[in-house]
């Protein structure tokens, strides 16, 4: 007996949410799985992206606020990072200006250099030499600042040495300063910057010489010394000097490159120069030349004359010192001659006569100064190489130079630096074949060892284990639930139940397709009964089409 099935026709369910509740638990189950998990990978993914990108918060801060900036960092569960030199503290860029804002806000980098802060809270009942040490504390802190603002000065110490002034004048002491810096790796200071931060420090101390300011270095090489406007600065004459040399050799190079050809040459100028400042004086005194009359510079003449003996006469007493009688002169005859005083006598007139003429003399004086970098001397060395030809089976052939080529390059040589034999200059040009090396053939780096290429892995491999992770979990348990819940449902009624069968039916397209028998017993006999009762088969399908259970 074959097993009936009875079955009945249901709405199928058309929404995709019926259709995902409609799936097995397990399926239900692994699709859960699937989403958070991938809901993860996604947040992991978005965070890091967001994250990876990190701005330094603060550079250059010591020990002590780096220790409180981090400390600070942790608590606000801030994510940070150091610079390969350490010297800097790096956090995610959307969050770098609101950091420091909140970080100055809570005092932090404090920093380990003062000014003139330390004046700000000043205590009450503060001595007079309280406030001496915290106005030189400012001060020095000051200066250490500003010396720390320049390029190549990586950190500053100043020590001032101010003594304490009295009213004596001549016991006051002048101050004095010493500044230690640390350049940082590769970088130096020329003169001309030692002299600045010399002269910086020298005017803002008052009372402070230039001369009693010290510059050190890490090392402890002292790098300030004569500041005389003859030292000259080091750097200058160097470059000086470099640009004689490569001036000259310029010229050689230039003026005998379209004669013995491109890269046939090679010369070198090296200059002798004399920095030295030197300054002498000399006066000379000559006599009028070509017979011009002297010019007369001063003249002067004294003439003296005195009646009687200049000294007086007799015995001494008053009698020898009276005045003279008053002279009387006659109307007529001959004047009397001069009475002397009582008890004296007159003696003749004398006279006195003198005279001085000064002229002019020829005066020279002549001041010479020496001029600062003049070329003591110049040395010229140049190789020339062999004449290179092909010859007809396609050699290469060398052939040296002869003497008169290179006399003749020699000549240009000369005239092209300014050769002068007594000044002491050489110039030597010689022929020797050059050797050229083959250029090793370098192999191309690979693309995957490229230092971009690494970094750009190093950056990326994140990012693309988290986009495999995700894509498994889609193709591993969100996907097929997904296909299950989408997947087309055969049209037509469900099998509600089997009775007295196998409950195990096999799927639709399961079983293969038979062919259709040519011949059977029930076909026949069901065609017979059609041709002998008619009636009876109409009845039956007209039950049939009608729903008639039979």
């Amino acid at each position: 007996m074959e097993p009936a099935v009875v079955s009945q026709s249901l709405p199928l369910a058309t929404g995709l949410g019926a259709r995902l509740a409609a799936l097995p638990a397990k399926s239900k189950l692994m699709a859960g799985i699937g989403l958070a998990a991938l809901a993860a990978v996604l947040l992991a993914l978005t965070m890091g992206l967001r994250q990876g990108d990190y701005k330094v918060l603060f550079a250059n801060v010591s020990e002590k606020d780096g220790g409180a900036i981090i400390d600070k960092l942790s608590q606000m569960n801030v994510p940070y990072r150091f610079s390969d030199g350490g010297g800097a503290i790096l956090v995610p860029a959307d969050q770098v200006y609101d950091l420091r804002l909140k970080l100055s806000a809570a005092g932090l980098p404090k920093g380990s250099i003062t000014g003139y802060e330390l004046l700000d809270k000043s205590p009450f009942g503060q001595t007079q030499g309280q406030e001496r040490i915290n106005l030189q504390r400012a001060l020095e802190g000051e200066l250490t600042r500003t010396v720390e603002s320049l390029d190549s000065v990586q950190a500053a110490r100043v020590h001032l040495a101010l003594p304490q002034q009295n009213g004596f004048f001549r016991e006051q002491q002048k101050p004095s300063a010493s500044v230690v810096l640390t350049l940082y790796p590769g970088r130096t200071l020329d003169r001309a910057q030692i002299a600045g931060i010399v002269h910086l420090v020298a005017s803002s101390v008052p009372e402070l010489a230039p001369k009693a300011v010290s510059v050190l270095d890490g090392t402890g090489t002292l790098l300030s010394g004569d500041d005389s406007p003859t030292a000259g600065l080091d750097s200058q004459q160097l470059q000086y000097l470099h640009e004689v040399e490569a001036s000259n050799t310029q010229r050689v190079i230039d003026l005998l490159e379209p004669v013995v050809g491109r890269n046939n040459l090679r010369a070198s100028v090296t200059a002798d120069i004399d920095f030295s400042q030197t300054e002498s004086t000399s006066e000379e005194f000559k006599p009028n030349q070509g017979g011009a009359p002297a010019t007369v510079r001063a003249l002067r003449t004294e003439v003296s004359t005195q009646p009687g003996s200049a000294t007086p006469a007799g015995v001494p007493g008053a009698l020898s010192n009276q005045p003279p009688v008053p002279a009387t002169a006659p109307i007529t005859g001959p004047a009397q001659p001069l009475q002397a005083a009582q008890g004296g006598s007159a003696g003749g007139g004398t006279g006195r006569s003198e005279s001085e003429t000064r002229y002019e003399v020829d005066k020279t004086v002549r001041v010479t100064r020496g001029a600062v970098g003049a070329v003591r001397r110049l040395n010229a060395a140049v190789v020339v190489n062999d004449h290179v030809s092909v010859d007809k089976n396609g050699k290469t052939v060398s052939t040296p130079l002869s003497p008169d080529e290179l006399n003749k390059l020699t000549a240009l040589v000369q005239q092209a630096i300014g050769y002068d034999a007594q000044r002491g200059d050489s110039v030597r040009v010689i022929n020797a074949p050059f050797h050229v090396d083959k250029a090793p053939t370098v192999q191309a780096q690979p693309l995957w060892e490229q230092p971009w290429a690494l970094d750009l892995l190093r950056r990326g491999a994140m990012p693309a284990a988290l986009v495999l992770v995700a894509l498994v979990i889609v193709f591993a348990l969100v996907r097929p639930a997904l296909k299950a819940a989408i997947a087309p449902r055969p049209v037509g009624g469900r099998l509600d139940e089997v009775i007295e069968g196998d409950a195990a039916l096999p799927a639709p397209g399961a079983l293969p397709a038979l062919e259709a028998p040519r011949s059977s017993d029930k076909l026949d006999a069901a065609r017979r009964l059609a041709k002998e009762n008619p009636a009876a088969v109409a009845n039956i399908v007209r039950g049939w089409v009608n729903g008639e259970v039979a």
